[in-house]
């Protein structure tokens, strides 16, 4: 019985110093992030970029 505890309480210490995946994790994080700010801006800007598109097209006659 004692074996399975040490076999079981090591698994777990493995398991919480395990570092594989962390990079992918972080990466995975900072794409969110920029996702969420890019939301947000053209959310923000949106009416202005429409109305920036919309001076250019009459501009050139379209």
């Amino acid at each position: 019985m004692h074996n399975n505890f040490d076999r079981s309480g090591g698994f777990i210490m493995n398991v919480l110093h395990n570092e594989k995946g962390q990079g992918l994790t972080e990466y995975a994080l900072i794409i969110a992030l920029v996702a969420i700010v890019a939301v947000a801006a053209l959310t923000l800007l949106g009416g202005q970029i429409d109305a920036i598109f919309g001076n250019i097209t009459t501009e050139l006659g379209g």
